[in-house]
């Protein structure tokens, strides 16, 4: 029934989420998620009469309570916070406002794959940057005429972060169009770049409770910002869906971003098993990127095909990422579990490395 799509439907390629197949006793290490459960705190949520009752009313279209929480974790105001279904979907309605100028959007020729699909989706000009041979991102290779520029920090799946002081750079140099840093992974290691939001009226920072708040379930994400950004956004998101975010994902955000010490426990478990398996990795001589995420970019020793070595990991019921694109088709990308799920993960490889 093709015959009935629009012709920009037709041209789509659409974006490939990480698998998740229905299998059981399957250890998941291909799609970024937290190992470890959410907040307690998001679990009274859950519980919560009272809540269960407000269902049957639509959610605040401001989602304010959750975005004052988010205001209230970083010290800014809650005009500052745009809140939305994912930060997929706030990404999304990013592209819409602010990045269909005369002007190519730039973004690292590797690097998170909805970009691309986005620009196709709206009909945005994009061009590429190249990262190094070394796989970092060289902030003034950006230095070029644009229409706005995104890019993941960490960078994803390379798993590199950049310093602060880089990020601060390129926007004293770029004033005259948006700058969106996507930190999905950020909490893991990177530096945000929300502590610049005051200083630079161009610049977005989007980030999700999917990763280091265990929600990606849940569906929650948000954008911090000058109040003209956030207000562009609104003008966006009021002329799709009035109430993208559901009362349910808005307490329990509001929940987990109030519980500080559960999610530095969470982080700082992930982050050691991360340093541990790396080490172990490297033992195996496996060439591993210093990650600033919760996964690690990893290629196998020479003679070792990665498409081979998922494949037998994947018949050992342990899923791990691999991409079969230009550059990074040698690597996988392995997301950090519990250390049982890592040590599951590191015999099994060293099985496939024996086979």
């Amino acid at each position: 029934m093709s015959r009935f799509w629009s012709p920009r439907v037709r041209q789509l390629v659409p974006y490939v989420p990480g698998e998740q197949p229905q299998i059981e006793q399957l250890i998941k290490l291909n799609t970024n998620e937290n190992p470890y459960p959410p907040s307690p705190r998001v679990a009274q949520v859950l519980d919560d009469a009272a809540l269960r009752e407000r269902l049957r009313l639509y959610p605040d279209p401001e989602s304010r309570r959750f975005s004052q929480a988010v205001a209230d974790y970083y010290q800014i105001e809650r005009d500052q916070v745009f809140v939305g279904n994912g930060s997929d979907e706030v990404l999304a309605l990013a592209f819409m406002a602010f990045f269909q100028q005369d002007k190519p959007l730039l973004y690292p020729d590797i690097t998170y794959s909805f970009y691309p699909v986005y620009c196709q989706l709206f009909g945005i000009e994009a061009e590429t940057v190249a990262l190094g041979e070394d796989f970092r991102l060289k902030l003034t290779d950006f230095d070029r005429p644009n229409g706005g520029i995104i890019f993941p920090n960490p960078n994803a799946p390379t798993s590199l972060g950049l310093p602060l002081a880089e990020i601060e750079a390129l926007l004293t140099r770029n004033r005259d169009s948006v700058v969106i840093v996507d930190e999905a992974y950020v909490d893991y290691g990177a530096e945000s770049a929300v502590a610049l939001v005051q200083r630079f009226p161009n610049l977005l920072v989007v980030q999700t409770l999917s990763k280091s708040r265990s929600l990606a379930g849940l569906r929650l994400g948000y954008a911090i910002g000058h109040p003209a950004l956030i207000e562009g956004l609104e003008r966006v998101k009021n002329s799709f869906n009035s109430y993208p975010v559901d009362a349910l994902a808005q307490a329990a955000g509001e929940a987990a971003m109030a519980d500080t010490a559960y999610f530095e426990q969470c982080r700082d478990r992930v982050i050691a098993t991360r340093e541990r398996t790396r080490t172990a990795l490297e033992t195996l001589d496996f060439t591993v990127l210093p990650s600033q995420a919760n996964f690690l970019f990893a290629r196998p020793p020479a003679g070792q095909s990665a498409e081979a070595l998922a494949q037998q990991l994947r018949d050992a019921r342990i899923l791990v990422r691999y991409f079969n694109k230009p550059r990074i088709s040698e690597f996988l990308r392995i997301s950090v579990g519990t250390d049982a799920e890592m040590d599951a993960f590191l015999a099994a490889l060293g099985d496939c490395l024996g086979q």
